[in-house]
């Protein structure tokens, strides 16, 4: 009992700025509201924060360099490797991949489904298959079946079960075996899940709710979340997802996010909200591009990458390319020859630090302990549009001890893997602290900085 009184505490320390804020209003599909707490919306926490309303981060601790790669190698080769064969799961008749479905997501909201609402702990992506994945009752047997959803009319007035064929609605498949839109899908011969597609009202704040919310509703799972959510939110570009459902005017943003910088700090998650600008908060605004055939991802430009208020020394036809902009991807890829300039300098700037061992895919790292302060150059990205993304020291650099910036830290950029066909990838540290802003009616990504 004695450390979940440090726990609470920290929580306590984590919510208080939140806490007594005011609310503000915009609009979803369904004529209802979008209430954010000072523009702050859903409370978002790491995967591993002991705040965490799946409470899974309690008894983990943050992951190590070679964890956080081979996370990274995996979600970006089911992402961007478009020659190999999916090693993930496919819905029938689509040929759409579900990647290792289901991972763990790196940052959980707590939603509630149906009518009257049941509250269920989730992750959200920008990058997912064009369906929210949520865990559904039946479960298999032996496995937790506490935090899950459970689809039954009887518990939801509102609850509406998608017929077969019915592709305006979601349905990704024409022949079925029952009247609902329902299928099983197998891997390797064995049974992974059975999945409904379904309909119902998705709250996402007290007075928030969005009605007729598409998901896909998996029974009787072979596998089960194992950081205690219960599915993902599907934030992607696809004409499903929930950034489509909101409802936008010229004063409008579809949804912003700011992710924490790590287990002990917390950010929020907003939908339907103001343009920053009209709240009086500077913001940088990117162009959205489209790259086939992943169109559901977000794309922008990436034209400048500078260090110490200095620009690489490259071309711009070289450096120029696509940035997949990302939420489950921790670390910055860059085009290899962008990465070698970027690192040549830094090490220059940095001669005077001790170098410490490269760790997993992070090559350049230091040995900051015993010291009483550091001095690092900041690093910044250029997008086409206007945009830049500044990076401080707690987001361009990864530590040994979360705890401690005077640990062993590695700068957080890697060569950006071959089968990714030249494109970037912005990962999820060098976006903590800053509010992402994606504006879909007039196609931009912006940036504001210190969010969070």
């Amino acid at each position: 009992m004695a450390s979940a009184v440090p726990c609470l505490l920290l929580c306590l320390l984590v919510l208080a700025p939140h806490l007594g804020s005011s609310y503000r209003t915009g609009s979803i599909n369904g004529g209802k509201h979008v209430i954010t707490r000072d523009g702050n919306g859903l409370p978002v926490t790491h995967r591993l924060s002991p705040c965490s309303p799946s409470a899974a981060g309690l008894s983990q601790s943050m992951p190590s360099v070679g964890h956080a790669s081979s996370r990274d190698a995996l979600r970006l080769r089911g992402l961007l490797d478009e020659s190999a064969d999916s090693p993930g799961l496919t819905i029938p008749s689509t040929g759409t991949p579900l990647v290792d479905l289901p991972d763990a997501p790196e940052y959980h909201v707590v939603v509630g489904l149906g009518t009257p609402a049941q509250n269920i702990t989730v992750g959200f992506d920008t990058a997912t298959i064009g369906a929210t994945l949520l865990q559904c009752k039946p479960c298999a047997a032996g496995d937790p079946c506490d935090k899950v959803f459970n689809p039954s009319h009887s518990l939801s007035s509102t609850l509406y079960d998608i017929p077969c064929g019915r592709t305006w609605e979601g349905c990704p498949i024409t022949r079925c075996t029952t009247p609902g839109c329902s299928f099983r899908v197998t891997h390797n011969g064995s049974l992974v899940f059975n999945a409904t597609m379904e309909k119902d009202t998705l709250t996402v704040a007290p007075s928030v709710h969005v009605r007729g919310f598409r998901f896909l509703c998996m029974e009787m799972m072979s596998e089960v979340p194992a950081d205690g959510t219960s599915g993902v939110l599907d934030l992607s570009r696809n004409r499903y997802s929930l950034a489509s459902r909101v409802s936008l005017s010229p004063d409008t943003v579809a949804f912003s996010y700011c992710l924490p910088r790590g287990a002990e700090s917390q950010g929020f998650l907003s939908f339907g909200t103001s343009r920053p600008e009209l709240a009086g908060r500077r913001v940088s605004y990117a162009t959205l591009h489209s790259r086939s055939p992943r169109r559901n991802l977000y794309f922008l430009r990436l034209i400048g990458v500078s260090i110490g208020g200095v620009d690489l020394p490259i071309a711009a036809e070289a450096l120029a390319g696509d940035a997949l902009v990302e939420v489950q991807t921790t670390f910055t890829y860059l085009k290899p020859k962008v990465y070698e300039d970027l690192r040549e300098v830094f090490r220059l700037s940095m001669s005077s630090y001790k170098v410490a061992p490269s760790s997993g895919e992070l090559d350049t790292c230091y040995d900051f302990t015993g010291l009483n302060g550091v001095d690092v150059p900041t690093i910044t990205l250029s997008f086409e549009g206007g945009a830049s993304l500044e990076l401080g020291f707690e987001q361009m650099m990864y530590f040994s001890d979360p705890h401690n910036i005077f640990s062993v830290a590695c700068l957080a950029f890697a060569p950006a893997p071959a089968y990714g066909s030249g494109v970037s990838v912005i990962g999820s540290l060098a976006q903590a602290y800053t509010e992402v802003v994606y504006d879909l009616r007039e196609g931009k990504v912006g940036f504001v900085d210190n969010r969070c």
